[in-house]
């Protein structure tokens, strides 16, 4: 059965362009451009039910963040997580529950998926309720002379040519948004059930009623968050991305580029090792299938790398220290607040005092007591906390290093 296909989206007369291809019975292979193709059942008539008496009028959407919000998850302080910002477009005041079905899924279908899995305490997820005055979004792409579009995030396909290529208005949407008090990833629901996405820009959209949507957001992502290339046989002849590459895997061996560390590492998928596969357009890609390949997929080792290289560069691994750092009062219990991972593995935490390792307090190895330390009367000593994250689904050191650890030092008198 035909089908369509998202991808990468950059604003460019080189874009990776994102739709296509033929569906397989257990998922879908991403492939060249099918300009009118669709998975499952054409797409019923949107119809808008009047609104009850006395349902509120949709709020002025010209200023900054002024449509409501709601925290759906809450991991800890915004400043040190990556938010993702859900909105609708096309939606209207009577449509809004199908909206937050259809984002509540999207979201928890991106937090299934390794490494968002296990890292999903380093996001918050907040969505915007955006009302719209029309039911669905525009089929075609607007005409440059049209005006304002008819929908507020004036989401629409056929975005530059390409059918299934759903495209929003950045402004717009990074405008709803509103602004947070860190890092945000801006992801547009569009209210139709036809196929299609984009990513890699300022805005991730998919078409929220798809039948697949979440896998479209998984495929997505991958391109917003960890810059990556799309792995199928016809995408562009661009290498520029961590897990697309020009030359086979001795090559990467000799030069040590691109994924050379995981070469001959087991795959995610149980399928052949991380190597040099190599596709018709010539570019090499670590695994002979994954989520950026065939939706319904992993990410391959290099590419969770690069996500989890993308995620640390906009998160520590842990949050403000109790006391603050420093020299200290009397003989407090000092305490370090590492990012949580969902699963058994926690970020590792290690104390010393003057450089010599001591057993924290707490069974979490979170807090130590400085009461119970032998410290002679008279003498200041310098108790270290560092907190690292030891996965193995990373192998530049030299990044774990810098981005993945981080130490604090407090100054205790005896």
């Amino acid at each position: 059965m035909p089908s369509g296909k998202p991808g990468r989206f950059v604003p460019s007369a080189t874009a990776l362009v994102l739709l296509s291809a033929a569906a397989l019975p257990a998922a879908l292979e991403l492939a060249g451009p099918a300009p009118s193709s669709v998975i499952g059942p054409p797409a019923e008539p949107l119809v808008d039910r009047a609104a009850p008496p006395g349902a509120a009028a949709p709020a002025d959407l010209r200023a900054p963040g002024t449509a409501p919000t709601v925290d759906l998850k809450l991991s800890g302080d915004p400043a040190n997580r990556i938010t993702l910002v859900l909105l609708g477009d096309g939606y209207t005041d009577s449509q809004q529950g199908l909206y937050r079905e259809q984002a509540d899924r999207a979201w928890r279908a991106l937090m299934e998926i390794e490494p968002f899995r296990t890292y999903q305490g380093f996001f918050n997820i907040r969505r915007v309720d955006v009302v719209s005055t029309v039911p669905g979004i525009a089929e075609t792409e607007p005409d440059a002379g049209s005006g304002a579009p008819s929908t507020p995030l004036g989401m629409h396909f056929w975005c530059e040519g390409t059918a299934r290529l759903l495209c929003a208005d950045e402004d717009a949407t990074a405008r709803l948004a509103g602004a947070g008090d860190g890092p945000q990833y801006l992801i547009a629901l569009a209210n139709s059930t036809e196929y299609g996405g984009a990513g890699g820009t300022g805005v991730t959209t998919l078409a929220g009623g798809s039948p697949d949507a979440g896998r479209i957001i998984q495929h997505e992502i991958g391109h917003t968050i960890g810059d990556l290339g799309d792995e199928y046989d016809s995408a562009p002849e661009d290498s520029d991305y961590p897990n697309l590459a020009e030359v086979d895997a001795e090559e990467m061996r000799r030069t040590r580029v691109k994924w050379w560390r995981w070469l001959d590492a087991p795959s995610p998928d149980g399928g052949s090792p991380i190597g040099a596969y190599r596709s018709t357009n010539g570019l090499y890609r670590p695994t002979e299938d994954s989520v950026m390949r065939t939706l319904g997929g992993v990410y391959n080792l290099p590419s969770r790398e690069a996500i989890l290289e993308q995620i640390y560069r906009r998160v520590k691994p842990m949050d403000t220290p109790s006391p603050p750092p420093g020299e200290v009062p009397g003989r407090p219990k000092l305490q370090v607040n590492p990012l949580r991972l969902t699963g058994q593995r926690q970020l590792q935490v290690d104390w010393t005092v003057d450089g010599r390792p001591v057993e924290p307090t707490s069974p979490d190895r979170t807090w130590l007591d400085t009461a119970l330390l032998a410290i002679e009367p008279g003498r200041r000593v310098t108790v270290t906390a560092t907190v690292r994250d030891t996965t193995d689904w990373l192998r530049d050191e030299e990044f774990r290093d810098r981005y993945m650890t981080r130490t604090v030092s407090w100054t205790v008198a005896g």
